[in-house]
C-alpha cells in the first residue's frame, strides 16, 4: 500500500493517518516492551531474593533449632520437645515458600537434596529426646562441644552453599541481560524520533507529489485557458480527484474550443467566447480555497486540525466539480434536475465560498425572515451558482465595513430572496433576455455574473429583478413559485 499511487484524495489523507498512528504503535510497543522488560526483571529478582532469604531462614533456624534442643535436653526441659517441634513446623513452612517459588529444575533439585540433608539431621537430634543413655557426663560434654553441633550440619552446610551458589549464579546472569538492555537503550530509543521524521518527510513527500504539485498544474492549466487558449492540456495526474478535475476542464475547454470553431460565423460567437472567463469566474475561488488549506497541511500536527482540512479540501473538490458540470451544461442546456432545497441552505452554502471575500472587506451579513424559509423545487446546484454570482456581485460592489442584508419573503404562494448591498449601484440596466457581459467595475471581473443568474433563473421559470438606489445601493430580486411536489430520485 505505501508504493503504490494513492487513487483518491481520501485515501492520500489515510496514507497520512496511518502513518502517525504507526508511529503512535512503535513509540508505544517500545514503551511497553520496556514496562514489560522492567516488570519481569523486578519480578524475577524479587522471586531469588526471596529464595536466599528463605534459605538462610531455614539455616538460621536449624542452627537455633539444634543449640535450643541440645540445651532443653540437657537441662532436662519439660517443653523442649514442644520448642523443637515448632522450630521443625517452622523449618518445613520456609521448605515449602522454596518450591512454591522455584521455577527450573535444577531449583527444585537442590530444594529436595537441602530437604533431604535436613531430614538426616532430624533423624540425630530425635535420637537425642528418644535415647535415655545420651545423658551420661560424657556425651554431655560431647554434646555442648561446638564442633559437635558442626558435625551434625556438616552434609546439610554444603548442600545449602550449592544452593545458594545456584542462586547467586541467577541473580548475575539476571545482572547480565539487564546490562545488555541497558547497552542497547542508546540505539532503541532514537527508533521513534527516526521513525517520526522519515513518515513525516515520506507523508510530505507523497502529499506534495499526488495533491500539491498536480493541484499547482491545475491551477495553472486552468488559468492559461481563462485567457483564452483552449488548446491548452492540463496534466491529469496526481490523484483521482484532482485527476478528474484536470480531465473535465480539458474536457470543457475541447468542447468550447469546438464550439468556437463551429459558431465562429455565427451571432452565438460573442456568447461562446464570454464563457471561457466563466471557468475562472466560477473556479477561481474554489481552487484558492483548495491552495490555501492544501498549504496549511505541511504544517497540520494535529489529527483533528488534519480531518477537519481533508473535509474542507473534499467539500471544495466536489462542489467545484458540480461547477464545472453546470458550466458545460450552459454550452449543452440541460433540463435541471429539480430537487426539494431549503433557500437558507444554498443560500449559506454561496456565502461559505465568499467567507474569503467577506473577511477581507469586513463585510457583515445580516439576514432576516428566516422563519419564511421554505423548500423550493430546484436544482441545487445550479441555485447555488446564481446565488453565488449574486452574492459576489454585492460583496465586490460594497464598500469596507458594510452591510448586506439578506431577506426570505412568503407573498402570494411565492417565495422572494433579496440581496441588498450598500454599493454605489449597478452601473448598468439588466435585461432578463440579454447574456452576453455586462460593464464591470472589477478588476479582475467577467461581467457574467448575472447574465448566467438570469439563465438559471429562466431554466426555473423564476424571475430575476435589481432595485438600483445610488443612495442604498442595489437589490437583486429572485422570486420563486411556491409548488407542492414530491422529492423524488429521478
Amino acid at each position: 500500500m505505501w508504493f503504490r499511487r494513492p487513487k483518491s484524495l481520501r485515501n492520500l489523507l489515510v496514507i497520512h493517518e496511518i502513518a502517525f498512528v504507526l508511529l503512535v504503535a512503535v513509540t508505544g510497543s517500545l514503551g511497553g516492551l520496556s514496562a514489560y522488560f522492567w516488570q519481569q526483571y523486578s519480578a524475577e529478582s524479587v522471586r531469588i531474593n526471596n529464595l536466599i532469604f528463605s534459605l538462610e531462614q531455614i539455616r538460621g533456624s536449624l542452627f537455633r533449632q539444634i543449640q535450643e534442643a541440645i540445651r532443653a535436653r540437657l537441662l532436662e526441659d519439660a517443653g523442649a520437645l514442644e520448642l523443637y517441634g515448632e522450630y521443625s513446623r517452622s523449618i518445613d513452612q520456609q521448605f515449602n515458600h522454596l518450591r512454591q517459588n522455584s521455577i527450573s529444575s535444577e531449583e527444585d533439585v537442590a530444594i529436595q537434596n537441602l530437604q533431604a540433608s535436613y531430614r538426616e539431621i532430624q533423624k540425630d537430634m530425635n535420637k537425642i529426646f528418644t535415647d535415655p543413655y545420651m545423658i551420661s557426663r560424657t556425651v554431655r560434654m560431647k554434646i555442648l562441644d561446638p564442633r559437635f553441633a558442626q558435625s551434625m550440619v556438616g552434609k546439610f552446610e554444603g548442600k545449602y552453599l550449592e544452593m545458594k551458589a545456584l542462586l547467586n549464579e541467577e541473580h548475575e546472569e539476571l545482572d547480565l541481560v539487564l546490562q545488555r538492555w541497558t547497552s542497547y537503550a542508546p540505539v532503541i530509543i532514537p527508533i521513534p524520533l527516526f521513525l517520526a521524521i522519515i513518515l513525516v518527510l515520506y507523508a510530505r513527500y507523497i502529499l506534495n507529489r499526488e495533491f500539491i504539485q498536480p493541484m499547482s498544474r491545475v491551477m495553472t492549466g486552468a488559468q492559461i485557458i481563462s485567457r483564452g487558449n483552449l488548446e491548452n492540456k492540463i496534466p491529469a495526474n496526481g490523484v483521482e480527484e484532482v485527476s478528474q478535475l484536470a480531465q473535465t476542464i480539458n474536457t470543457m475547454a475541447s468542447d468550447l474550443e469546438a464550439s468556437r470553431s463551429a459558431l465562429v460565423e455565427s451571432e452565438k460567437q460573442a456568447a461562446l467566447g464570454a464563457l471561457v472567463p466563466v471557468v475562472a469566474h466560477n473556479i477561481r475561488n474554489p481552487l484558492a480555497s483548495i491552495r490555501a488549506t492544501a498549504q496549511v497541511l505541511d504544517d497540520v500536527v494535529d489529527k483533528k486540525e488534519l480531518q477537519e482540512s481533508k473535509q474542507a479540501i473534499l467539500e471544495t473538490i466536489d462542489r467545484l466539480e458540480r461547477w464545472v458540470s453546470s458550466l458545460v451544461s450552459y454550452l449543452h442546456p440541460l433540463k435541471p434536475n429539480y430537487r426539494l432545497v431549503y433557500a437558507s441552505n444554498m443560500i449559506d452554502a454561496a456565502l461559505s465560498l465568499l467567507k474569503i471575500k467577506l473577511d477581507e472587506k469586513e463585510v457583515t451579513i445580516e439576514k432576516a425572515g428566516w422563519e419564511n424559509d421554505l423548500r423550493l423545487n430546484a436544482d441545487p446546484n445550479l441555485l447555488e451558482q446564481a446565488l453565488y454570482a449574486l452574492l459576489a456581485n454585492a460583496v465586490d460592489a460594497s464598500p469596507q465595513q458594510s452591510v448586506i442584508t439578506i431577506k426570505l419573503k412568503n407573498r402570494d404562494n411565492h417565495l422572494e430572496i433579496h440581496i441588498q448591498d450598500m454599493g454605489a449601484g449597478l452601473p448598468f440596466d439588466p435585461k432578463p433576455n440579454n447574456l452576453a457581459p455586462g460593464p464591470t467595475t472589477k478588476r479582475f471581473g467577467t461581467g457574467l455574473g448575472i447574465p448566467i443568474a438570469y439563465k438559471i433563473c429562466q431554466q426555473h421559470g423564476w424571475k430575476l429583478e435589481f432595485e438600483i438606489n445610488k443612495e442604498e445601493g442595489t437589490t437583486a430580486i429572485i422570486t420563486a413559485p411556491i409548488r407542492v411536489v414530491e422529492e423524488t430520485n429521478e
